[in-house]
């Protein structure tokens, strides 16, 4: 294992099922995760290696209507590089015109999850990245023939025998390429990053957001804080915990749909706040098409219907955390402090 050049102390989640594509060709080129020191380093899969040939492949996938039933849809299409590798739109549409009911998330920063879509569903990359070939509302093509057209179209045959090995490219090698690349997608290079080692200083109205963010909302000891933190946690700034955070009810029940607990009704994951500047609109059903919306939600009262109202939330059900307009912005400007450039 030694040849590899591997930085991190990996953990494995090999499994029989998957020994068939993980051939590691003699000449390849090891592909390192450059993070700051204040990040932590993901536990990488050691049966998928990261390498320069697997990453290209999984992008050229990735940006290919050739995975789309009507070859006009790549996944690039719901998440765009441009928009911090998000979606724009409230809802995503799928070929025929098929109009999602959820917003897309942003692709960056997956190295770091154990669970995949709002629901966490998907407990694997490898697993999700297959759902949207397949879903008849989205890309809408039976994976069977996906293989197919990789075998027969774009000399995608020999790109996988250069990143997998000899052979056929098959449906696992198919999910492995797209994992490589997706893991290859980080954010961890912003100013608030800078700020961490020193490199630069915050702004005086960033630095009361950045407080702001990291104080917990007490009005009893009259505590000026947002409370954020209790989600959006750590240098990801997400705990990747599914939460209700008092959006009105829908028909939408979340995470109860994966696990038929009713504890779990109306629970969305967390996501991470980095970009967060780029991937309006904001929410699992994309319903508000700002920060200050998004603000105004958790300054509002919290409908006291919700029986699995987050417990951080509960106790200013009645009230909501209530913040002047200059902290509100203060916040705002603290958040974009999360946005790269890189994918600006």
């Amino acid at each position: 294992m030694s040849r590899l050049l591997y930085a991190f102390a990996l953990f494995s989640t090999a499994s029989a099922a998957w020994a068939e594509d993980t051939y590691l060709p003699k000449t390849y080129t090891p592909h390192t995760l450059e993070l700051p020191e204040h990040v932590p380093k993901p536990d990488l899969p050691t049966d998928n290696v990261l390498t320069k040939e697997r990453i290209e492949l999984g992008g050229r996938l990735f940006f290919d209507s050739l995975l789309s039933e009507d070859n006009r849809m790549a996944c690039a299409a719901c998440h765009s590089p441009v928009d911090g590798f998000s979606d724009p739109r409230q809802f995503s549409e799928g070929i025929n015109g098929h109009i999602g009911k959820r917003q897309s998330m942003s692709v960056l920063n997956l190295a770091w999850k154990d669970s995949f879509f709002w629901d966490g569903r998907a407990k694997t990359l490898r697993e999700q990245v297959l759902h949207p070939i397949k879903d008849p509302t989205e890309m809408s093509l039976p994976i069977r023939r996906a293989v197919a057209r990789l075998n027969r179209y774009g000399n995608y045959k020999t790109d996988f025998e250069k990143a997998y090995g000899p052979g056929n490219v098959t449906e696992k090698k198919l999910a492995l390429a797209l994992e490589n690349y997706l893991l290859s997608l980080k954010s961890t290079d912003s100013k608030y990053d800078d700020s961490v080692e020193g490199k630069v200083s915050l702004t005086e109205q960033e630095k009361l957001g950045q407080k702001l963010f990291h104080t917990p909302y007490d009005p009893k000891s009259q505590t000026r804080g947002a409370s954020c933190y209790e989600c959006h946690s750590g240098p990801l700034f997400t705990d990747h915990a599914f939460r209700n955070n008092g959006l009105n009810a829908t028909d939408d029940l979340g995470r109860y749909v994966v696990t038929l607990k009713s504890d779990d009704k109306g629970k969305f994951v967390t996501p991470s706040l980095r970009n967060i500047e780029l991937t309006a609109p904001y929410m699992h059903d994309g319903r508000f098409s700002t920060l200050e919306d998004v603000l105004d939600h958790y300054s509002s009262p919290f409908s006291q219907k919700h029986q699995t109202l987050d417990p951080a939330l509960q106790p200013h059900a009645s009230t909501g955390i209530l913040l002047s307009n200059e902290e509100k912005a203060a916040i705002i400007a603290f958040l974009k402090t999360l946005t790269d450039p890189e994918h600006k």
